[in-house]
């Protein structure tokens, strides 16, 4: 059975039940276990699967976002602790965009207290935190208003951050794998696509529950991001080939934050 038609059968078996095993692919498909490793490898890059311990499911497809207040309540705790480290990485004197979103909050909440930075977001929630809690510069894109995530995308927030230069960049999710995040919106593409262009570092914040969600609109490649910031709950599997891909993965255990490698 050649390479494409092993896959399609991985992808049928699998519309059929929630995981299936390592062991049962390779007795079923009649191959070695290297080659069915392979196999799901090539599948998850292309995010249709999503690798789970010992075997393997299909990917969790994300139609619609949801609102700032819905996700203000989920994994708050692991929100705020990749928060802390993100806040971490800030070099004094520097220029921070953080992307929309409630784990972007936390990093405010963490530097608000800092007055030698230069704030820009295209984010509502975290502009009036910053605004009232805050002595540094600080910078809304403006834009089309995204009233749901209180926040502003399109092509307007793209021609503000075509402007400036960003030290480090933020970026936030509700989907990503292998590949890359992706969007159930559209107009949320070319902001992501601006917000990497700008940052001289592109760092990912997300916790682990947006890892193998895909949305209908990619937006970057996963080679985009010098680091990514998660929780401890992240597949260690995942982590190793992030790393082979020369990312920095930092996670939400010990109490030393390793600084990130240059791109």
């Amino acid at each position: 059975m050649i390479p494409a038609e092993r896959h399609k059968t991985i992808l049928s078996l699998l519309s059929q039940q929630e995981v299936i095993s390592i062991n049962e692919l390779v007795e079923q498909l009649a191959v070695s276990h290297m080659t069915i490793r392979r196999d799901i490898a090539k599948l998850e890059k292309q995010g249709k699967v999503l690798s789970v311990s010992g075997g393997v499911q299909l990917s969790s497809v994300l139609h619609h976002e949801p609102s700032h207040d819905a996700k203000a309540t989920q994994h708050a705790d692991e929100k705020a602790q990749i928060g802390q480290i993100a806040s971490r990485l800030v070099p004094r004197n520097a220029t921070v965009y953080l992307d929309a979103g409630t784990t972007t909050l936390e990093i405010a909440h963490h530097l608000a207290a800092r007055d030698d930075l230069l704030f820009i977001t295209n984010d509502f929630v975290i502009a009036a935190y910053l605004m009232h809690n805050s002595d540094s510069d600080l910078y809304h894109t403006g834009g089309r208003i995204d009233r749901e995530n209180q926040s502003c995308v399109g092509s307007k927030v793209a021609d503000f951050l075509a402007g400036m230069n960003v030290d480090v960049s933020f970026v936030s999710t509700s989907s990503w794998n292998l590949r890359g995040i992706s969007t159930p919106s559209e107009p949320k593409v070319i902001v992501k696509k601006s917000v990497a262009a700008a940052g001289q570092k592109v760092i990912l914040v997300s916790d682990s529950s947006k890892y193998g969600k895909v949305a209908t609109f990619h937006a970057l490649d996963i080679q985009t991001f010098d680091a990514i910031i998660t929780d401890s709950a992240f597949p260690d599997s995942v982590r190793q080939d992030l790393e082979e891909k020369g990312i920095q993965v930092l996670m939400t255990t010990g109490d030393d934050v390793p600084q990130i490698r240059s791109a």
